[in-house]
């Protein structure tokens, strides 16, 4: 299901007749002109009988900001929203953010470690298969028995040479290779898994930036109109001091609306505190953003798209890792063969003989057969339920995010119906406080309750409107990361 970007109804003239003519409906139009043109005459009549100062104590309250474009709730709107300027790409702000977030991010460079250093033991492994050699050399008093008797030295200098390779070991470094590879493999997945939730968390903190931004803009608004009726009453107060009560009801409201946009404008520099510390201190403007994640794929594919996130891939990687752990283990009783050169030689002064030398050298092919290995069947089967059990967490991680992804695709349908539904009503608001207002300031048909909780209901439910497309964006965010991925949703 796709939305395209819808603006809030227009804050038009408070002086708007209730039935003023739309520009979308002729024959509306000519209707509501006419009533205009009665209560033309009817404020006439007021103006004569005496209430002229009531009348005319009407600033021109128009909430002069638009309020920045959301998303539509029909597909009627999707060609005049597609035909509307669109500011700077919101996306591409959104990919320089969480670039940004991950060149600075430390956790990102621990995973980053973490993934080379898992490589390194790779190589480590792959190494024992290699040929190896060692020197040893050594100092102090010596000696030899054989046959002929024994010789000893007063002081004897003694070195080494050892040369060696591997040849066959049943394939248990093969195996260990194995294991680690797809350890390594694991690794990548965690530092893909720490980019993609360090991505998620970026773009959620940006959409909580728009959505408070967009709350100062409302509340901003709504102090202005409830000023505009604080103006209004203090004119007529100065001709009629018995609509005093009526006057400090509208600066409460004010007060109100005031405190709302205050908390409004705290919550806004919190989540820039918490933005910055990802981002740095630069951060892009917000304009866009509500028109971006709007877009809910289908439930099969997101259920097929589950084991393609990284955390599943890690696990899957680490349950085939445990099998050729397995296999390792079970090859430590395997008989080993290699070839081994190695040569000594000493020289010594003083003690039975004076000086000698002695020399020996050594060359040829070594088997290693294990007769009794005990520890070797244990050790196996614990590797062997260790690989089930990684198996089992995989399967669960899986069946868990599968069911996740169902729960938060209803979540996001649901918001994204709350904000169609929101729109509709806030098109009836719009006319219902027009002439509410109109019908206090122009009829005096209604009190300044009815004006006041017209003006409440309004401004409350362009929150309400923000705030559910906010939360379905969110969660369209959240919906992708359980399955390909925010970060490539970004490329």
């Amino acid at each position: 299901m796709t939305f395209a970007p819808m603006p809030f109804p227009a804050c038009e003239d408070t002086r708007r007749s209730a039935g003023a003519p739309r520009a979308d409906d002729p024959a509306q139009g000519r209707a509501t002109a006419s009533a205009a043109r009665r209560l033309g005459r009817i404020s006439a009549v007021l103006l004569a009988i005496g209430l002229a100062p009531w009348a005319h104590a009407q600033p021109r309250c128009v909430d002069e900001e638009n309020f920045e474009s959301a998303a539509a709730v029909a597909p009627a709107d999707a060609a005049a929203s597609a035909a509307a300027p669109r500011p700077a790409d919101p996306r591409g702000q959104l990919q320089a953010m969480v670039r940004e977030a991950l060149a600075r991010s430390h956790q990102v460079g621990a995973a980053r470690l973490l993934a080379d250093a898992a490589e390194d033991d790779i190589r480590e492994t792959r190494a024992t298969k290699a040929i190896q050699a060692s020197v040893g050399a050594g100092l102090g008093p010596g000696g030899s028995q054989s046959l002929a008797g024994t010789e000893t030295s007063a002081l004897q200098v003694r070195g080494s040479v050892n040369v060696g390779q591997l040849l066959y070991d049943g394939g248990r470094i093969d195996r260990l290779t194995d294991w680690r590879t797809q350890m390594a493999e694991s690794a990548r997945h965690g530092q893909l898994n720490v980019q993609e939730q360090l991505a998620l968390n970026t773009v959620s903190l940006a959409l909580e930036r728009s959505r408070y931004r967009q709350h100062t803009v409302v509340y901003g608004q709504y102090v202005r109109k409830m000023g505009c009726l604080v103006e209004a009453l203090e004119t007529i107060v100065r001709a009629d001091r018995g609509r005093a009560s009526e006057l400090l009801q509208a600066k409460k409201s004010l007060q109100q609306a005031e405190i709302a946009l205050a908390n409004s404008l705290s919550q806004l520099r919190q989540t820039e505190v918490r933005l910055r510390r990802l981002v740095g201190d630069q951060l892009p403007g917000p304009e866009g953003l509500p028109s971006l994640l709007l877009q809910v794929e289908p439930l099969p594919q997101l259920v097929a798209e589950v084991e393609r996130a990284s955390e599943i891939a890690a696990l899957t990687a680490q349950a085939t890792a445990m099998q050729h752990y397995v296999d390792a283990v079970a090859a430590g009783t395997s008989p080993q063969v290699g070839w081994n050169l190695n040569g000594t030689q000493s020289i010594g002064r003083g003690g039975s003989r004076g000086s000698v030398r002695n020399g020996s050298y050594a060359i040829g092919i070594s088997v290693n057969i294990p007769l009794l290995s005990p520890g070797v069947p244990p050790a196996t089967d614990a590797a062997r339920k260790r690989a089930r059990a990684a198996e089992m967490q995989r399967a669960e991680a899986i069946e868990a995010r599968r069911f996740r992804v169902a729960e938060v695709h209803e979540q996001a349908l649901a918001s994204f119906d709350r904000v169609r539904r929101t729109a509709s009503v806030l098109r009836d608001s719009e006319q219902v406080r027009t002439a509410t207002l109109q019908q206090w300031q122009q009829l005096g048909r209604r009190s300044l309750f009815d004006v006041m909780a017209a003006e409440a209901d309004h401004f409350n439910l362009r929150v309400s409107y923000v705030n559910a497309l906010t939360d379905g964006q969110q969660l369209n965010a959240n919906l992708l990361s359980l399955g390909r991925g925010v970060s490539e949703w970004l490329r």
